[in-house]
């Protein structure tokens, strides 16, 4: 069986730290109050850094970890809610930044859970030997499109960067579940000269029974028990969420990888952030099942059981 396993990672975060006595301040809140309602202590608002920044940067950090021939990344990928620039993407200009002579470059946008999509893109391009490796990364710069004084959207979302390259693997498991739901697109938008909107307690409802329930049927399909998950790498939205979406699939709280404590919401760029610090600790064994999920505007519901 053909499949890909991850190869290395690497993550940026901007050097402007916001936490959260910045909004306390703001807003007159209590110490405790943000923390509470989201597990968010601080996050990270680019100033003098533009997306393409953040995303070379997080590419820069994978290369510097580990020992890449880049002549072999045939494919690169960014992802995100909304780019700052239509024409070059991002993906064309990191080519440039690393040189590479002869890679097909590509921006998607499928909301917040478009770095799913963006992997599993890449993985069929592997799969088909059209490419060798892939590079994918998350990236957002949400306090460009942030209305600073909403209290439901800038507590929550932070800016950065994450990178993925993935190759060709033999014999290890892949599967996803990947699925849109337009209908209700309007719960979470950001539209031609407007802000980031969310309709905070639709994207909760979202957020725990109905992606649940697409993690479940993926399990089930696969004949693969939660219990032999090592970890779950969510899209981290809310700890709300993410603790009720565990409990609804079975999950204990090791698996659950959070860390939205220290960085906040950052949309695509959060799960190749977690994978990121995941594979700098070194948490993960040859043939650990892990489960990456993303889900939110679009709507967009993805995920993949991979197979380490």
């Amino acid at each position: 069986m053909n499949s890909i396993k991850i190869i290395a990672s690497g993550m940026y975060l901007p050097r402007n730290e916001i936490d959260n006595s910045y909004f306390n301040r703001k807003f007159d809140l209590d110490d405790n109050w943000i923390y509470q309602r989201t597990g968010i202590k601080k996050r990270y608002w680019a100033e003098d850094e533009n997306m393409s920044d953040l995303a070379i940067n997080s590419v820069k950090d994978l290369l510097n970890k580990n020992n890449v021939d880049i002549n072999k990344i045939g494919l690169i990928i960014v992802t995100s809610i909304k780019f700052e620039d239509a024409m070059p993407g991002i993906s064309f200009k990191i080519q440039k930044e690393l040189n590479i002579k002869n890679c097909m470059c590509m921006d998607i946008l499928a909301g917040c859970s478009g770095y799913i999509n963006g992997l599993d893109i890449a993985r069929k391009y592997i799969e088909l030997n059209e490419v060798e490796y892939a590079l994918v990364i998350g990236v957002e710069k949400n306090s460009k499109f942030l209305a600073k004084d909403d209290i439901n959207t800038s507590i929550l979302l932070g800016d950065g960067a994450g990178a993925t390259l993935i190759g060709k693997a033999e014999d290890k498991l892949y599967a996803k579940n990947i699925e849109s739901i337009g209908q209700q697109g309007e719960i979470l938008t950001c539209k031609e000269n407007e802000k980031i909107y969310m309709d905070g307690k639709k994207i909760y409802k979202f957020g725990t029974a109905r992606v649940a329930e697409n993690i479940n049927n993926l399990l089930e399909k696969q004949n693969v028990n939660i219990s032999d998950i090592k970890y779950i790498i969510p899209h981290q939205s809310n700890l709300r969420i993410l603790q009720s979406m565990a409990e609804k699939i079975g999950a204990t709280e090791k698996q659950m990888y959070i860390n939205i404590s220290n960085i906040g919401n950052t949309f695509n760029a959060s799960i190749p952030i977690a994978i990121s610090e995941i594979l700098d600790k070194k948490l993960l064994n040859e043939k650990d099942k892990i489960i990456l999920v993303g889900y939110g505007g679009g709507l967009n519901i993805g995920s993949i059981l991979l197979e380490i």
